[in-house]
């Protein structure tokens, strides 16, 4: 549900795509060595509909000129209006009657690109990102003037030879997003200081990489965490399934005590950790199981953390399934579908072990709900959703999200960040699992190949343990709407 983004540079596609022993993970050292991560392999039907115009500037200059077939400038302008209310600014007033928590802002985000591609073997790229806001009252800013958001040099051409290599500041987006991914809702979105080495042969495809995440600050120029580290493996196929993309994957985030405080007090990472994720994906291949589609992705964590007392064992694991039909040839071309998200939680915060799963650089938006209240931590989280397209520029989706409590003896967690702890909000183990559902709107409409519109509108419907926790602080439990109007212009 996010902005449809244009990757070719962010990843090796054809398409744009301390002192502490956590510090020195082993295993963090291993999979930087070795490790490894990819995306899935684009099917014919993808490529068959990638658009024919390489942007409007470049468009005009390759008219113009036969040199300029090697150079890649554009950029991409985009504005949204949202507004929030009763819920999303500061999630401990989440819901909450009598506690200030609606916000009407705007943002505004601009991205330029310079990339240079004399032959196949060799392309260098540059990307700066322009973020600002008005009227925005939320603790987490999304402002932050123009800095470098990708710089990297790529050596390979998979045509010829099976192997790739990519390091700089880049973006890293593999599956559904869910672990690793790019934020693109976000107004400075996520990129990574590393490096990446594919392997591309006969159907299967193997990605290395290892990095740290750079850290938008305003008014500074953005450098990474030097105290939070991202290795792991992510491998793809059809060769074993030819209905079906098969997925392999293992994460490892290694982040030292130092990371809290890597900037400023306010300002840096998570308490230290080290949360090995390994997993598995599997998406069903458009038009090989003819009206039907799927998607599964199953994963399990283990490692340690610090936490109040000392440190944690981690144990957590997360599934999400959905799966549609459709009506391809009817007006409007219908399609009904069905979905599960289950993230795991800590039933007993005494017993020195966590069971919250890690989100790690997951992108939460177009996965849990579009008012971005809940993400998969601690949550059973089913859905149902309906979308028409009335014209082939123009698709319309109705989606009703529920959401239970996997461990009511742990917290409600919002999208990200850490728990909702105050104002009634606690550990209540003897309140019902029913948190809320949600039903949400979203119009996307491609006005040309240069500007799309979306308007998207949410409502969540206060359930029992939302009451229970307001009225454990003598107030009473209120629902929350949010709206967005956004225009996304390519040039």
């Amino acid at each position: 549900m996010d902005t449809p983004h244009r990757p070719p540079h962010s990843a090796l596609q054809p398409r744009r795509s301390s002192q502490d022993t956590s510090a020195r993970s082993p295993l963090r050292w291993l999979l930087l060595c070795t490790a490894a991560s990819a995306s899935t392999i684009p099917s014919a039907a993808a490529a068959a509909a990638a658009p024919a115009s390489a942007g409007l500037v470049n468009d005009l200059l390759r008219k113009e000129s036969a040199g300029a077939v090697a150079w890649d400038l554009g950029g991409q302008f985009r504005t949204r209006f949202e507004s929030k209310q009763e819920a999303g600014s500061f999630p401990n007033r989440d819901f909450l009657d009598g506690l200030a928590n609606s916000n009407d802002y705007l943002l505004f985000r601009t991205k330029v690109h310079l990339g240079y591609t004399p032959n196949p073997w060799i392309q260098v790229y540059a990307e700066g990102r322009d973020s600002h806001s008005l009227g925005d009252e939320r603790a987490v800013s999304e402002t932050d003037a123009f800095d470098l958001h990708q710089a990297f040099v790529r050596i390979g051409d998979l045509s010829a030879f099976p192997l790739q290599a990519q390091v700089g500041r880049l973006e890293l987006l593999y599956g559904d997003e869910r672990y690793v991914g790019i934020s693109d809702w976000s107004n400075t979105g996520r990129s990574f200081d590393a490096a990446r080495l594919r392997f591309e042969k006969e159907g299967i495809r193997v990605d290395a990489l290892g990095g740290r995440q750079v850290v938008p600050r305003d008014g500074h120029f953005n450098r990474v965490n030097d105290y939070d580290w991202i290795t792991g493996i992510y491998a793809s196929s059809r060769r074993w399934t030819e209905f079906q993309d098969t997925e392999l994957f293992a994460f490892s985030r290694s982040v030292a005590s130092g990371s809290p405080t890597a900037f400023t007090p306010s300002l840096g990472g998570p308490t230290a950790r080290d949360v090995v994720t390994v997993g598995t994906r599997w998406k069903s291949v458009p038009g090989k199981l003819g009206p039907w589609d799927y998607t599964f992705e199953g994963a399990a964590q283990f490692g340690s953390l610090n936490a109040v007392g000392g440190r944690l064992e981690h144990r957590g694991y997360a599934v999400n399934a959905s799966g549609g039909y459709s009506w391809s040839k009817a007006w409007a071309a219908p399609r009904l579908g069905v979905g599960y998200d289950f993230g795991s939680g800590d039933g007993d915060p005494t017993d020195g072990e966590n069971h919250t799963v890690e989100l790690l650089y997951g992108t939460n938006h177009k996965l849990y709900g579009l008012a971005d209240l809940f993400g998969m931590r601690n949550l059973h989280i089913p859905r149902m959703n309906a979308t028409v397209k009335p014209s082939k520029d123009l698709n319309v989706t109705v989606e009703w999200l529920g959401y239970w409590m996997v461990e009511t003896s742990d917290f409600l967690y919002p999208e990200s960040s850490g728990p909702r702890a105050q104002n009634g909000y606690a550990r209540h183990a003897d309140f019902d699992s029913f948190v809320a559902h949600e039903v949400d709107l979203l119009v996307n409409w491609k006005l040309s190949g240069w500007a799309q519109v979306q308007a998207a509108y949410a409502h969540v419907f206060a359930g029992n343990y939302l009451e229970q926790s307001a009225a454990s602080a003598g107030r009473d439990a209120r629902g929350a709407d949010w709206f967005s109007l956004q225009a996304v212009f390519h040039f």
